[in-house]
């Protein structure tokens, strides 16, 4: 009995590591990619079984520093819809700020 207990509780630990790593490798993916595994994932299950925020928070951080520059992108102009590109700003001397907000 005793045998069982341990090898059983063993084996839910080995699971739930197993899962934490693979759920941390879908995080690093494109947020497309991650959605359609998150969608199939029932109800609540990720969030109160495994350590969501400290695995998204490790995942999503990103490489740079404070000061460093920032990535190239690409982003549609909510006024004319027309493509703007962050490396047309900087080759102008042009400074840029970028305010990741929710106004709701």
């Amino acid at each position: 009995m005793k045998k069982t207990v341990v090898a059983a509780v063993c084996l839910i630990g080995t699971l739930w590591v197993i899962t934490c790593g693979a759920l941390y490798h879908v995080m690093r993916q494109p947020p497309e990619r991650f959605a359609r595994v998150m969608s199939r994932i029932p109800g609540p299950v990720a969030f109160l079984v495994l350590p969501f925020e400290t695995l998204w928070l490790r995942a999503r951080a990103g490489n740079l520093e404070v000061g460093e520059r920032a990535p190239d992108f690409t982003l549609a102009r909510l006024d004319t819809g027309e493509q703007t590109q962050l490396s047309s700003f900087a080759a102008q001397g042009r400074p840029v700020v970028l305010v990741f907000g929710s106004y709701t």
